[in-house]
């Protein structure tokens, strides 16, 4: 009887380790994918809107029209966009413009699209998902920039006044991305212009967990690739490299080596060793102009600096504590030139302009 007893107290023991043990197995396999799909959700589960003394507007740029183009993404999510224009002339060719993370296209970047547009091209300028005017409870990712990409050039293929112009791209940061990687898909691009671009998703995202947690990121980056396959399909593994391998169309290729967002090494360097003796490709390094200054001038990025300044005494003398935000856009209002602080580099956008014109 004893014996009995004692028999089935053990199985009973052994029943619950087999419990413990399995919950602590479930433990090790869910935890880790539930921290990363949180860290994933907090970069990526918000929208973005411009900050608004800093957008640009039409009237600051004398003759430049623009005519609104809504199209839809891959969720069904409405995207806003604008073809920006000058002059009756017909134009050269149609420049699509992708933007950076953390704002929208047409507002951050309307500078160089009337560059262009003053210099006989079209703009094709959006707002990605979950930026701006676009629809979006979230921007989702970054292989969200190369969907949306791949919908608006879809969309002016199927536009009859917009298909008939030869077509070029153009992306900064989150945008450069897009557009090298997007090429693959498009053999009717003839020209692309990347500024501190990067190569991959998970090249960002590594580079930065790894200068927060160390090598303990490479237990973690085949979760955050299996979430961004299930989040984006085949668009999870899209690269840069390969989309620019695939493509025909010619390529420049700007980027900055002190740039403190993107590291010159996970873009320029890669597509350098890669594509240096194809004829196709023009490389453009500079030494000190940052992450997204590269198109700046010289004087304007010495105004920014004056501004910044008077900014910082500002909040000295308000003191941190009662600062506010709406303290912060009367400043600007008040004190920032927007035309100085935005200037654009004489030399490098004739460079671009050139560039697109030998594209045609």
């Amino acid at each position: 009887m004893a014996r009995k007893k004692m028999k089935k107290g053990l199985k009973i023991t052994l029943i619950i380790l087999g419990i413990l043990l399995a919950l602590i197995i479930a433990a090790l396999l869910i935890a880790p994918k539930m921290i990363v799909k949180t860290i994933y959700k907090q970069n990526f589960g918000t929208r973005f809107t411009s900050f608004e003394p800093y957008c640009r507007d039409i009237a600051e740029f004398d003759g430049l029209e623009r005519e609104k183009h809504v199209f839809t993404s891959n969720e069904g999510q409405k995207i806003t966009g604008y073809v920006y224009k000058k002059g009756d002339t017909e134009p050269k060719g149609l420049i699509v413009l992708a933007h950076g993370f953390g704002g929208g296209g047409h507002c951050s970047y309307m500078d160089v699209a009337d560059y262009f547009a003053s210099n006989g091209y079209n703009v094709f300028a959006y707002d990605a998902t979950g930026n701006d005017e676009s629809e979006g409870e979230s921007v989702k990712g970054l292989p969200q920039g190369v969907i949306d990409l791949d919908y608006a050039l879809n969309y002016i293929k199927a536009d009859e006044e917009l298909s008939d112009l030869p077509l070029m791209l153009w992306g900064h940061s989150w945008g450069g991305y897009s557009v090298c990687s997007v090429s693959k898909l498009h053999p009717e691009i003839e020209g692309i212009i990347s500024v501190a671009g990067f190569n991959s998703s998970l090249d960002m995202i590594e580079n930065v967990g790894r200068g927060m947690a160390g090598d303990a990121i490479d237990y973690a980056m085949p979760i955050f690739e299996d979430l961004e396959k299930d989040k984006f399909g085949d668009f999870a593994t899209m690269t840069a490299l390969e989309g620019l391998e695939q493509s025909t169309a010619d390529v420049l290729i700007y980027h900055s080596a002190d740039d403190d967002m993107i590291p010159i090494e996970l873009s320029y360097d890669k597509y350098y060793e890669k594509f240096a003796d194809n004829e196709r490709f023009t490389f453009v390094r500079f030494e000190d102009r940052g992450h997204n200054h590269i198109f700046n001038s010289a004087d304007g990025l010495k105004y920014r600096d004056e501004v910044e300044a008077e900014y910082d005494e500002y909040c000295k003398e308000i003191g941190e504590f009662y600062f506010t935000g709406e303290m912060h856009t009367e400043f600007v209002k008040e004190n920032v030139d927007k035309m100085k602080f935005f200037e654009l580099d004489s030399e490098t956008m004739a460079q671009m302009l050139e560039f697109y014109d030998n594209c045609i």
